[in-house]
């Protein structure tokens, strides 16, 4: 019983701090996004 107990911690630590660092990851590839999309519409105008 207490094995068990030890494996669903660990692994529920690992599901934890991957879900954190997947939301995070997330929201700075938005912002990444964003970015290039504004960079490319300067490229754009300056082409013009």
């Amino acid at each position: 019983m207490e094995e068990l107990m030890a494996s669903i911690l660990q692994n529920g630590f690992s599901v934890a701090v991957a879900s954190y660092l997947l939301i995070r990851m997330d929201r700075r590839l938005e912002e990444l996004t964003r970015a290039v999309i504004q960079l490319g519409t300067v490229i754009e105008r300056k082409e013009v």
